[in-house]
């Protein structure tokens, strides 16, 4: 498996392209990927973009919540509101549709961040927020996150 890294200031034109930084279409060709999956993010107003490959090992999962319980059929419901397949096209622009612009509210100024096999589009001012709110905690998130972790086992 192959990780995704880097975070990219990029700017949106008002039809919702993005011209990706060209370090970024590099490592993109190098790992042969083109097709993404566009979604609204779980926890934050922001989107997430999934590699065709990953999303597939992640709808494999999905498949098998129980259709029967109507929580599953919520979370389902929920989680693949807005859903899009999108592409880079052949000048490295990558089209984020209307709807999806405003879920996340995206302005002309963008961040696009890897988080290790996704990417994350934010509006530049709510993820520079979110980092600068969080930052007084994450020593006290990543000893929660990480510090029972046993680093040695492959």
């Amino acid at each position: 498996m192959s990780f995704i890294n880097g975070t990219y200031y990029c700017k949106m034109d008002s039809k919702g392209r993005i011209m990706l930084p060209s370090e970024l279409r590099k490592q993109l060709e190098a790992l042969q990927m083109n097709d993404f999956i566009l979604k609204r993010a779980v926890f934050h107003d922001n989107l997430e973009m999934h590699p065709k490959e990953e999303w597939n090992r992640l709808m494999s999962k999905l498949k098998k919540l129980n259709p029967f319980k109507k929580k599953n059929v919520d979370f389902l419901t929920r989680f693949l509101a807005g859903v899009r397949n999108v592409n880079i096209d052949n000048t490295g622009r990558l089209q984020i549709p209307k709807d999806l612009v405003n879920v996340a509210g995206l302005k002309k100024e963008v961040v696009i961040a890897s988080a290790i096999n996704i990417f994350q589009i934010w509006d530049k001012d709510k993820y520079e927020a979110f980092l600068k709110e969080t930052s007084e905690n994450f020593s006290d998130l990543a000893e929660e996150v990480m510090g029972e972790m046993d680093f040695d086992d492959e």
